[in-house]
């Protein structure tokens, strides 16, 4: 019933709420410019974004509708469990687990949080000037006599509500007569309702509709901020993890790695990027509002930024399962197109085994996931959209003849007058038996040089390679080959980058 009067209610909001919920609607850039940025990054424990819709969540409603939305996909086990602290962390400090290493709800201070500090604390370090501040009512996020806090005491001001009633309450008045530039509020309910109720209850509706309340009320204290004409609002919202539907989460299934992020305010394209973002990206969207300089260190780079990745150009190509029966139809996620310039050399492929993974394959976390969980692929976080994969795992689930050998071939790159050729890539390799796995440069058309091989995992790392360019060259191509694979395991290769110096 809710859902035939939603469209007055966004248009009311929206002509209400102005620059805050419509950016299209915002200043000229002359005059934005003039106007003081602020951040509120909010935080909903355990929110799944598909259980926004059917709830009463009129707020959370027009942020997405005249926003930018989109879910976004975590880690799992041995990265770190799907629980609270990594993914708070994971927002908070804009790299993933295996630097800020927050493991599990009780920390303590083996951490690396002094070397990956949150958004607010940088913030604090470069322009002290600014106003910060961070509420929660989970007492780990900003109280230090129950650990070592993600939000550390350098912040202006941190609150621990004693429930999420006190916790917004505490913000809305941090909001009313601080207006502080950059703030960061988790609220907590949604969470116990799915550990109570299941995330697929009336009850776990029924608290993101409370919360959707709360939300309203800082939207409110901001917009009726006497300031608030010269101030440019950005909300973020986001979810430390998922849940399933019997409730609970910390596993690897597809809902307890759930999250999603939402932005809407200046500046944002509205719509679902074909690209989704990552949890990382909270952090240094925070920082390049506010004019810091975002850390080469972090994981994340600012929402909105284009890819420059020839992989992702392959999304309007991503095809249904074939062989894969335990996915669903409806996840469109692999293609063997490749990008312009690029080859795949199957000449020495065995034989059979499962369509999708013959020879290397472009495919997507959603789908490449789900073929077989527990076995790492859920910690690939340093690609996104769509990455290459050679899998001789799931290559052998069918009968196979022969071995799993794949070459994947750059376009040329050209060379000329250089001393170095940089190559760069994200690459996610698991080592097992006689397989191989190596990086190979052909200056033009001759003989192959070997620049990298794994002689053992590579776990979402990112490669840097400087090849020295021989005298005379005019260009390059860059090959990654998987060989002698026999039900092994995998290498994914993402965001391939060239340069020359």
């Amino acid at each position: 019933m809710r859902r035939n009067r939603l469209p007055a209610l966004l248009a009311s909001l929206a002509v209400a709420t102005g620059a805050l919920l419509v950016p299209a609607l915002t200043a000229p850039a002359a005059h934005a410019a003039a106007k003081t940025p602020k951040v509120l990054v909010i935080g909903i424990d355990g929110l799944l974004f598909d259980r926004i819709a059917p709830a009463d969540a009129p707020t959370l409603d027009s942020l997405i509708a005249t926003g930018s939305s989109s879910k976004t996909v975590l880690y799992d086990n041995p990265f770190a469990p799907t629980l609270s602290g990594p993914g708070w962390a994971t927002l908070a400090t804009g790299t993933w687990p295996d630097k800020h290493r927050v493991l599990s709800n009780s920390w303590g201070s083996s951490t690396n949080l002094a070397t990956y500090p949150d958004f607010l604390t940088r913030i604090e370090s470069a322009r002290p000037a600014l106003s910060t501040f961070a509420a929660a009512t989970w007492d780990p996020l900003v109280n230090d006599s129950a650990g070592k806090a993600i939000f550390s005491s350098a912040v202006d001001a941190r609150a621990n509500g004693a429930n999420d009633t006190d916790t917004t309450n505490q913000t809305v008045a941090r909001l009313r007569d601080v207006g502080p530039d950059a703030s960061f509020v988790v609220l907590d309910d949604v969470d116990a309702a799915g550990h109570n109720c299941g995330a697929a209850t009336t009850c776990y509706l029924n608290a993101i509709a409370a919360t959707d309340a709360r939300v309203k009320q800082f939207v409110d204290t901001i917009r009726a901020r006497a300031n608030y004409p010269d101030e440019d609002w950005t909300i973020l919202v986001s979810a430390d993890h998922g849940h399933t539907d019997a409730g609970g989460h910390g596993g690897l299934t597809p809902p307890e790695r759930a999250s999603f992020i939402i932005r809407n305010g200046p500046g944002t394209t509205p719509g679902t990027p074909a690209i989704a973002p990552k949890n990382v990206d909270v952090a240094p969207t925070a920082l390049s509002l506010l004019g810091v300089a975002i850390p080469a260190t972090l994981d994340g780079r600012v929402l909105g930024t284009a890819t420059n990745d020839p992989f992702d150009g392959l999304v309007g190509s991503l095809q249904a399962r074939v062989d894969e029966t335990g996915i669903p139809t409806s996840v469109r996620g692999w293609t063997k197109t490749t990008p312009a310039g690029w080859t795949i050399d199957n000449s020495a492929m065995g034989t059979g085994g499962m369509t999708e993974w013959r020879g290397w394959s472009f495919t997507t976390d959603d789908f490449w996931t789900r073929t077989e969980t527990g076995q790492s692929r859920e910690n690939n976080v340093r690609a996104r959209g769509v990455f290459a994969v050679a899998d001789s795992d799931e290559w052998s689930d069918k009968a196979t003849s022969g071995t799993f050998t794949s070459a994947l071939t750059s376009p040329a790159v050209s060379v000329s007058g250089k001393a170095t050729l940089k190559v760069g890539f994200s690459s996610h390799y698991r080592k097992e038996g006689g397989e191989t796995a190596t990086v190979t440069v052909s200056f033009d058309g001759g003989a192959a040089k070997t620049v990298l091989t794994y002689t053992g995992d590579a776990i979402a790392k990112i490669e840097a390679l400087s090849v020295a360019v021989p005298a005379g060259a005019q260009s390059a191509k860059v090959t990654w080959r998987l060989g002698n694979g026999a039900n092994n395991w995998y290498w994914a290769v993402d965001s391939p980058t060239f340069a020359t110096a």
